[in-house]
């Protein structure tokens, strides 16, 4: 089955008739376990000390691209920090007399104050305009004041040149951070884009033009619009996700512009979890099986042979069974321990 975006849109942006799934309760906890363990993020009593996908280097990517177009910000926080770290003498006294030059100015906030400024005055003349192009996407007919619905929000991403069948467009949705697939809030579109100075239509699909292709080439990045999809691709209000739309999302995610699950003797090891999930599993699909899936496809990549794993690990018990079912099918290779090396 292709993917259907439209009903997964709706499906996941309906807040009214839904029917109750089953909350899974499979795995141990909804937090990351086995990334955790192996990083020791966890406390004496096994809880997590934090939510990986909130900490500080899975937030949202315009607080890592936070810049005005002409990289002036940057630039002067550059000269700031190549100041500070000058320990000769004549460099202390240089920055010195420079410090008193600067609170000697007109503006008794002095150099900080109107660097910060400056950086507020860029910030605030790029809200109106994104406000006003917030409006222009809206359907007043069909979409509330401060959200865009699902034919809105498709609309939108496909003037970005996104292809919505294809992983491009959770790119741009976790760069606004739309709390659904189908929906994009005035908030999250304006606080967005403004952090990155980007107010116009080609602007904007330059770059996520750009960010696409760090999907296959920065496995950080893509764990993070991977962790992004599942809080906006489950059901509003539900802490699992069903299997059928999970399905959906892995293939699209683990597919072109993404990185492909395949290794050197199986091109697509995403067809063969799909194969065991439709075969043996009959549950909806959790916060940690969706991470723990990431975490094992990664390894996978590097020893197909599923040697990595083990009965003691941390990986739920759906990971066990589909390590067990491809033994039996003889889809793993040999294990390094049990080779015959008589001779």
């Amino acid at each position: 089955m292709g993917f259907d975006v439209k009903r997964i849109f709706r499906i996941s942006s309906d807040k009214h008739g839904r029917k109750e799934q089953p909350i899974d309760t499979d795995s141990p906890s909804e937090d990351d376990v086995y990334s955790q363990r192996i990083r020791g993020t966890t406390n004496n009593n096994g809880s997590a000390n934090h939510r990986p996908w909130a900490s500080a280097s899975s937030t949202s990517l315009w607080h890592s691209s936070s810049r005005n177009k002409d990289g002036q910000t940057n630039q002067q926080n550059l000269q700031l920090q190549q100041g500070q770290q000058q320990s000769d003498g004549s460099s202390v006294r240089g920055v010195r007399k420079k410090a008193s030059r600067i609170g000697r100015g007109k503006d008794s906030g002095g150099y900080f104050t109107n660097m910060a400024a400056g950086a507020a005055a860029t910030s605030n003349a790029a809200e109106p305009k994104l406000d006003k192009m917030f409006d222009e996407l809206r359907d007043p007919s069909e979409d509330s004041k401060d959200a865009l619905g699902v034919e809105s929000t498709m609309k939108y991403l496909t003037s970005l040149g996104l292809n919505p069948e294809s992983g491009e467009i959770f790119v741009a949705l976790e760069l606004v951070q739309a709390p659904t697939l189908g929906e994009i809030t005035r908030k999250g579109f304006v606080d967005g884009w403004k952090a990155t100075g980007n107010v116009t239509t080609d602007d904007q699909a330059a770059y996520i033009r750009a960010l696409v292709p760090r999907l296959c080439s920065d496995p950080a990045y893509f764990k993070k619009v991977y962790r992004y999809t599942f809080g906006a691709g489950k059901e509003p209000d539900q802490r699992s996700m069903s299997l059928e739309n999970a399905i959906a999302f892995w293939r699209v995610l683990f597919a072109a512009p993404g990185p492909a699950w395949k290794t050197a003797s199986h091109d697509s090891w995403t067809d063969l979890w799909v194969a065991f999930l439709e075969e043996k599993w009959t549950r909806s699909v959790n916060r940690d099986m969706w991470n723990q899936t990431l975490e094992f496809a990664n390894k996978c990549r590097e020893d197909e042979t599923l040697s990595f794993w083990n009965e003691d690990g941390a990986w739920p018990s759906v990971i066990d069974d589909f390590v067990a079912w491809c033994n039996e099918k003889g889809l793993a290779g040999p294990k390094k321990d049990s080779m015959d090396t008589s001779a």
